[in-house]
């Protein structure tokens, strides 16, 4: 994912904080961070997508724009909207619809906190979750049928990734590093790398970050149903599974 340019009010109160971050010495205090759920998002996106078949936890931003066979009260700018083509033709815009702009306007659909031991992230553990009824496609039956028969929220409401370490650390004005780590769906783990980039957002850290897994893994690792994913397993006409974030994190008190 491309770092973006980020806008931020104060730039006065982020001096400290850039300056511990970059700059302070390995012995420094442990560092704990907490992620702001109404400026945290997460995404899905399915490779090829038909149009459709992409998802997040904050389709109240203006960036996020839903697909075709969409319910009432979905909000569609054909002027913007990117071209995209109803066909098993893979699209290398992943995801689709990044956001461009941070904004206080998703559901609180987030939790997590990272922690380090000092302020260049040496031993950096953290976990994040994302509740999985709050993803959204833009057709309600979908994702009522998803959250019913495909995630099963009332056994499985949550997705966690767990952070081990953070490798290949970058300094900069855009901080970059790669998370290793455990993404969890339906209860069963699968060991994730992660590459982040981190650039100042108002008082904290905006940080992004995207994986992928090949999509019979739904089926064949996470164990979900096939005959209830339907024709995109079935017939094996979805390739990769795509995922990701776009977190706020704030200094914890």
């Amino acid at each position: 994912m491309k770092p973006m340019t980020t806008r931020f009010g104060n730039r006065t109160a982020l001096v400290p904080i850039l300056a511990s971050l970059l700059t302070a010495p390995a012995a420094a205090q442990a560092v704990r961070w907490t992620v702001d759920p109404a400026r945290s998002l997460a995404w899905w996106q399915i490779d090829p997508h038909y149009e459709h078949l992409w998802a997040t936890t904050c389709p109240d931003d203006p960036s996020w724009q839903a697909g075709e066979g969409r319910s009432p009260g979905y909000y569609v700018d054909y002027s913007t909207r990117p071209v995209t083509v109803a066909s098993g033709r893979s699209d290398t815009r992943i995801p689709l619809f990044p956001r461009h702009r941070v904004r206080p306007v998703c559901r609180h659909a987030i939790r997590g906190e990272v922690t380090a031991s000092d302020s260049r992230w040496s031993g950096a553990r953290g976990t994040v979750v994302v509740l999985t009824d709050s993803l959204v496609t833009g057709l309600d039956m979908r994702d009522s049928y998803a959250r019913r028969f495909i995630f099963e929220t009332g056994k499985y409401p949550e997705l966690r990734f767990r952070l081990d370490s953070l490798v290949g650390i970058q300094p900069g004005d855009t901080l970059r590093a790669t998370a290793i780590g455990t993404f969890e769906a339906h209860g069963v783990p699968y060991p994730v790398t992660v590459p982040l980039t981190a650039v100042p957002e108002d008082g904290g850290l905006r940080v992004r970050g995207q994986f992928s897994f090949e999509a019979p893994l739904l089926v064949e690792h996470f164990k979900m149903s096939r005959w209830k994913l339907g024709m995109g397993i079935g017939y094996k006409r979805w390739k990769t599974v795509h995922a990701g974030v776009d977190l706020v994190l704030v200094p914890a008190p």
